[in-house]
Formats: structure tokens, C-alpha cells, sequence
């Protein structure tokens, strides 16, 4: 297995970040989960966080996955699709297969915490918030 430097550091993981959230902001679905949140904030907390998760220096400090978004309804559908946008994105900067494939995994490690059946599953992180319901798009 190669070292997170062999893979392309945090050089592509930037590249392939960058990218994915530019689809992701762009996207009529996907990008309305967003809609508040500065894009170069979540995009630094994403390469930190995964720098950590692929064996790269351990930057991050953030919340972890799971708690971050339990206030939203993302489905089975949106947790796909958002593998699919960020598999392209990552192709697109020509990132290994083995990047790849070692992103996806820590991805679907968080699936069965992110992904809810039912609105009911959702619960507010504060007592400010709101639940984040984003249907899709006709």
C-alpha cells in the first residue's frame, strides 16, 4: 500500500477538492445542501480531514462526519450521487485508482451514520437549527 505522499499528498487532494465542490456548489441538488457555507471552508476542512484519514500529517479539528450532519436528510440518492461527482472530480485530476478507491472507503466508513430512511431520522445539532430538507429537483 502506498504511503500518502506515493498517492500525490495533499497537492491532489487540493486539486481534486477544488474541483469536486466547484461540481458540487454547481449542482442544482447537491448544491442547495451548501448554500450557506462559504465554499473555500468546506473545501479546506475536506482536504484536512482526509489528509488525516489517508495517513497524511493530522491537521484536522473540526467536527466529525457523523455529527456534522445529522440535521440533514441526505438519502441513499444524494450519498451516491456524491460519490459519482466526486469519483469524476478525482478522475478529472488524474488521481490514482488507489486514491480513489482509499477515498471512497473512508466515504462509505460514515454512510450508515449520514444516511437516513426517514425526515424523522434528523435531529438538530443546536437548538438554532433547522432541519435541511432539499428535495429534488423536477
Amino acid at each position: 500500500m502506498k504511503t500518502f505522499e506515493e498517492l500525490g499528498g495533499r497537492k491532489i487532494l487540493e486539486k481534486g477538492t477544488k474541483l469536486f465542490y466547484d461540481k458540487v456548489y454547481a449542482h442544482p441538488w447537491l448544491g442547495r445542501f451548501f448554500k450557506d457555507v462559504p465554499q473555500e471552508i468546506i473545501e479546506g476542512q475536506q482536504i484536512d480531514f482526509l489528509q488525516g484519514a489517508l495517513g497524511g500529517k493530522k491537521v484536522y479539528c473540526g467536527r466529525l462526519p457523523i455529527p456534522t450532519h445529522t440535521h440533514m436528510f441526505i438519502t441513499d440518492e444524494v450519498f451516491d450521487l456524491r460519490s459519482e461527482i466526486l469519483v469524476e472530480a478525482l478522475q478529472e485530476v488524474q488521481a490514482c485508482n488507489e486514491l480513489i478507491e482509499r477515498i471512497l472507503k473512508v466515504d462509505q466508513a460514515f454512510r450508515g451514520g449520514i444516511v437516513k430512511k426517514t425526515v424523522g431520522d434528523c435531529e438538530k445539532r443546536y437548538f438554532t437549527d433547522e432541519l435541511m430538507i432539499i428535495t429534488k429537483p423536477s
